[in-house]
């Protein structure tokens, strides 16, 4: 007979075991159809799902503990919405109040009623049945959409505002569809629950303790760590507010989701914010990535198998419905109608928190369990349409910004001397001076995100690739003197710039680089200046560094000609040779300057 130490470390070795096979298994699939997916332009989440659903119980059977799994990876969705409070000052949030609570109040109201109608007269449900389910499917999937926003740059334009108040507001809505299906229930025992009332006041109180907590521990708490300057202890901080807040709002039966988002607005004018943000993104992303895996592996195969015109046709129902509704509401409330069908595409799907209320209405006796296993399919198969109908959405350009109501193609803009090819943070800097000294300037620019915060800033950006022969000659480069690539991108190169150059040879061209490699293959060229994007701003911040350690002016101003000289004369042999490894004897070393001096070389470098 074995021993209790020796049987308990055989489970523990078994458990590790499982752990480990199980963790290979899916970080393998994931990563494999994620790579696929992503190669066909469909995203991560699709390849995600597809991943969970091959693996799990209903697929090959290699994993299993799927709700378990699902359980654990929900904090992913937690954690996004700490990140995505933090970025949102209280000032700004107040802002967002008109959106928040006008047009995602219409949209959930209208939707979820519309989509029980949807259910009662095509499937024989009763009212309350309907209802348990319709109204669910009215929300939409925060872990997907909010991070295709975050991605795209979108979050902080007035698009990705609308859609974010839309989406805070459907997570404000889950307390009341709480509230809706316990008093529908058909169980005795949810009759002892407390009643929606108490759940309201428990959602205020709870919100109140949290902003308490952020303002009077929170903060001084961070204030320490930051003394203490341990990079680890930033981790466990921002983990510990995230997790505190949750945990507050699950015990009090209300959206974890939603305490995290207060927890990250209570922090987003605090000085430790983007510490805190560069230490729980991993985190976020990993466990998002495990969600969508989770929800491929809960989907019940066998029940679509069983109906498979009915999850089909009724996920398309989904979608055209909210598609609709949302698109009509976007419209409404002011947007551009290609905004408004964008608005519309992006959230049609249904969303992670169905999945909790389709169970909080089966054990309220509303719908069987295949009822709950159909519907969660239906959610799950919408999702998998979003990327598919984001590429739609882009080919069409729905979602598309337009500046002054309307997106204006280049060659609509007026001749200047000057084309600007990117108005980032990069290409601002030259536009200004140009304007300032009264040349006329043409800014194009292929980030919708950047065209639609320039018009709100009253600047007309020309939307479109300015790489392209094709649309330079529409801008009007045929008349211009200057075209500047202002662009972050190190794919441009000699193969891009030439045909522009040959095309165009009364224009000087400029071009930003990415870094040193780019810089070099760049000045094989004949153009009339490449900028490396980051090295006058670096000897800038050299210069001001000795300033402030002291150093008299005149050694500053002999250090920064001696680096420019010596990093002139690497690049002139790096360019000769072809190769970024040589001339190491010229790398302005610690201590080189002092040593020259001492031997009374003065200027003299090489």
């Amino acid at each position: 007979m074995g021993s209790p130490t020796g049987a308990m470390a055989d489970t523990a070795l078994s458990a590790t075991d499982v752990l480990l096979s199980e963790g290979v298994i899916l970080l393998g699939a994931a990563v494999f159809f994620v790579i696929l997916f992503r190669r066909f332009g469909l995203g991560a989440v699709l390849g995600y799902l597809i991943a969970g659903a091959l693996v799990g119980p209903q697929g090959l059977g290699l994993v299993g503990g799927a709700e378990s799994k699902l359980a654990i990876a929900e904090i992913g969705i937690v954690l996004l919405l700490f990140l995505i409070g933090l970025e949102l000052h209280p000032a700004r949030l107040w802002r967002l109040k008109r959106d928040i609570f006008a047009l995602g109040l219409a949209q959930v109201v209208l939707c979820g009623l519309a989509l029980t109608a949807v259910i009662f007269y095509s499937t024989g449900f009763s009212w309350g049945a309907a209802i348990a389910l319709g109204l669910p499917l009215a929300l939409s999937s925060t872990a997907q959409v909010l991070p295709m926003l975050k991605n795209s740059g979108r979050i902080n334009s007035p698009f990705g505002e609308k859609i974010f108040s839309i989406l805070l507001f459907q997570d404000l809505s889950i307390v009341p569809l709480i509230t809706i299906i316990a008093a529908l229930s058909r169980n005795p025992a949810d009759a002892a629950g407390p009643p929606g009332w108490v759940l309201a006041l428990h959602t205020m109180a709870a919100i109140t303790g949290l902003v308490l907590a952020g303002r009077f521990l929170l903060r001084p708490l961070l204030r320490l760590v930051g003394r203490l300057g341990e990079r680890e202890l930033f981790v466990a901080v921002g983990l510990l507010t995230v997790l505190a807040a949750a945990s507050l709002m699950h015990a009090l039966h209300l959206s974890t989701a939603l305490g995290a988002f207060v927890a990250g607005v209570m922090l987003a004018d605090s000085p430790y914010r983007h510490e805190i943000e560069a230490d729980v993104e991993p985190f976020r992303s990993i466990l998002l990535g495990l969600f969508f895996l989770a929800v491929g592996m809960v989907l019940d195969l066998r029940t679509v198998a069983a109906f498979p015109l009915f999850v089909i046709g009724m996920a398309a129902a989904l979608v055209v419905t909210k598609t609709a509704l949302i698109c009509g509401l976007a419209r409404l409330f002011g947007m551009e109608w290609r905004q408004a069908m964008g608005a519309g595409l992006l959230l049609s799907q249904g969303g992670e928190f169905g999945f909790v209320l389709f169970a909080q209405a089966q054990n309220a006796l509303l719908i069987a369990p295949q009822a709950a296993s159909l519907f969660s399919a239906i959610v799950t198969f919408s999702m998998a349409t979003t990327p598919f109908l984001m590429l739609f959405a882009a080919r069409f350009e729905f979602a598309r910004p337009k500046a002054n109501s309307s997106l204006r193609d280049p060659d609509q803009a007026p001749r200047g001397t000057a084309i600007i090819v990117g108005y980032g943070r990069f290409g601002q800097t030259v536009a200004q001076m140009l304007a300032g000294h009264g040349f006329g300037v043409v800014l194009i620019d292929k980030k919708p995100a950047q065209i639609e915060v320039s018009s709100r800033f009253d600047v007309e950006v020309f939307y479109g690739d300015g790489t392209r022969i094709d649309l330079l000659h529409r801008a009007g480069a045929d008349e211009a003197r200057l075209i500047a690539f202002c662009i972050d991108d190190p794919s441009l190169d000699s193969r891009i710039l030439e045909p522009i150059a040959e095309t165009f040879p009364q224009a000087a061209i400029l071009a930003r680089a990415f870094d040193r490699r780019q810089l070099l293959e760049l000045q094989d060229m004949n153009l009339a200046g490449v900028v490396r994007e980051v090295f006058e701003s670096a000897i800038c911040m050299g210069v001001q560094a000795m300033e402030a350690l002291g150093v008299p002016r005149a050694e500053i101003e002999e250090v920064e000609q001696q680096y420019r000289e010596n990093d002139r004369q690497r690049l002139d042999v790096q360019r000769g040779h072809g190769d970024l490894a040589v001339a190491k004897d010229l790398i302005y070393r610690p201590g080189r300057r002092m040593r020259l001096l001492s031997r009374g070389e003065g200027k003299e470098v090489a």
